[in-house]
């Protein structure tokens, strides 16, 4: 079986990576990579610059998402596993050029304790009222999808879209809460809300279950209840994971995995079309037949090319929205710089009208990659409200990010004054799928329109999850679906 890999982003490199496993041992399977870009990895990239490791794209994954790590130690990166420093979390909204931290209690969106968010200058007093009445709110069923802001508005106001939701989506997605689903983005509020009425009791009651759980596990490993009445307590995981010399490790140890002479840089795919049994592929290469194909390509480039072939599912992937993001990179002398407040970074609403969305203290969040005495900030600019920004020279958007850092934290960075040892500007155009409202809906629409089209499969960040290990466990599942088909073919009959 010849297999076509359209994308080399970390989901088509996962693929290739689980059919060089399937060959080796002993699967009759080929396979080619296609990427457009002269590099694998898509938005995965960093760089080592003075000791200092950057990432021009994503800095880490979600450590309960346990398909990121367990490729890395799968691949002999265990030894570089990093996780958060989770001690020093800290996270700042900016609201009207002040940094407000977050209250105690906050799980994701939900206030859960009175007294932190009573006392929090986040909110407003008739937000404060309002959320305290939140634990009112009767059951509601769950109809049709809607958007993230108007589920948070019905049960908290429009000041907690402001100033909580969107910027926290938004640090996420890129996007933007009035567009996004609901039912994809938040499935357990949308349960909650179907259950307990308020929000915060489904949280309150959630969070008992998984202590209980959690007491339940420790009591069974251990035989024995804990000594002097004490509460069982499970070693908590980092909420985010990282590799030590940067996530540009892990595309190179994948690519360290497959054959070379199957793998195309710079070669975009200019066609695809289903011939007979198979499917005809077109590139500068040339033009070849390949019996499965897998697409882990961005949704609208695979949309584009399926139009020939089903004008249902290329319209279908070519609607998934998407938005475009920068990251700016400034190292500074700590010394130079001040004293920064505690904690990780800050998130900046829409509704304060700034350029960046959000900033990360980055030598904070992660020990042992930035050298003692530097200080890496790390800006992200444009989502979906902001796609000019793009255009802009790079010189104007560090610029625009030194002048909003010295307004919000109070440090003279901008022009001469502090001189930036490193800077790093990274543009990443239409990467980040947007779920929008209905986006279940289109899914299942996209999965029936697959399944008419035996060897096509579909990977990335796209279709079921936006994250890292979500873009690992959907480019390893479409390789080993294509390979369950290979083995169904050849079972006697």
């Amino acid at each position: 079986m010849r297999v076509a890999i359209i994308g080399g982003g970390i989901a088509g490199l996962t693929a290739a990576y689980e059919l060089e496993k399937a060959r080796k041992a002993g699967a009759e399977v080929e396979y080619t990579l296609f990427e457009t870009r002269e590099k694998l990895g898509g938005s995965l990239a960093s760089e080592t610059v003075n000791g200092v490791v950057l990432e021009r794209g994503p800095d880490s994954f979600l450590s309960e998402k346990l398909s990121g790590a367990e490729l890395c130690r799968e691949l002999g990166l265990a030894d570089q596993l990093t996780p958060s420093n989770d001690a020093n979390r800290k996270t700042y909204i900016v609201v009207k050029n002040r940094l407000v931290s977050l209250p105690d209690g906050l799980m994701f969106l939900i206030p859960t304790k009175l007294v932190p968010t009573a006392l929090s200058g986040l909110f407003s007093p008739a937000t404060k009222i309002r959320m305290a009445l939140e634990l009112l709110h009767p059951p509601r069923p769950s109809g049709q999808d809607e958007s993230v802001a108007a589920l948070v508005k019905r049960h908290f106001g429009q000041e907690a879209v402001d100033r909580l939701a969107d910027p926290l989506l938004s640090g996420i997605y890129g996007g933007d809460a009035t567009q996004l689903s609901a039912r994809t983005v938040l499935p357990k509020l949308v349960e909650m809300e179907t259950e307990y009425g308020s929000l915060t009791r489904g949280m309150l009651a959630a969070h008992k279950q998984m202590r209980a759980r959690m007491a339940a596990r420790s009591v069974g490993a251990n035989g024995a209840a804990p000594a002097h009445g004490g509460e069982m307590r499970a070693v908590p995981r980092s909420i985010f994971t990282t590799l030590k010399g940067g996530l540009q490790q892990l595309v190179d140890a994948l690519e360290g995995k497959l054959n070379p002479k199957w793998v195309r840089k710079s070669t975009p795919v200019t066609a695809l079309e289903r011939v007979g049994n198979g499917w005809r592929v077109r590139s500068a290469y040339a033009d070849e037949t390949y019996d499965a194909v897998i697409l882990a390509s961005p949704a609208w480039a695979s949309g584009g090319l399926l139009a020939a072939t089903d004008a249902a599912l290329g319209d279908e992937l070519s609607a998934i929205p998407y938005s475009s993001s920068i990251t700016v990179n400034l190292v500074f002398d700590e010394a130079q710089l001040g004293r920064l407040p505690d904690g990780f970074g800050f998130l900046v609403p829409a509704v304060e009208g700034r350029a960046m969305l959000a900033c990360t203290f980055v030598h904070r969040k992660f020990v042992g990659r930035t050298p003692t005495g530097k200080a890496v900030l790390r800006a992200f600019l444009g989502g979906a409200r902001n796609e000019g920004l793009l255009d802009q020279s790079d010189e104007v958007l560090v610029a625009t990010v030194r002048r909003e850092l010295s307004e919000i934290l109070g440090l003279r960075v901008v022009g001469p004054h502090i001189p930036a040892e490193a800077t790093q500007v990274s543009r990443w155009r239409r990467a980040m799928a947007q779920y929008s409202v209905g986006h279940q809906e289109r899914m299942k629409r996209v999965k029936e329109l697959v399944a008419e089209l035996p060897g096509l499969r579909l990977a990335g960040n796209a279709y079921d999850g936006i994250g890292i290990p979500d873009c690992i466990r959907t480019g390893r599942q479409a390789a080993k679906d294509i390979l369950m088909s290979l083995e169904v073919d050849e079972s006697p009959r």
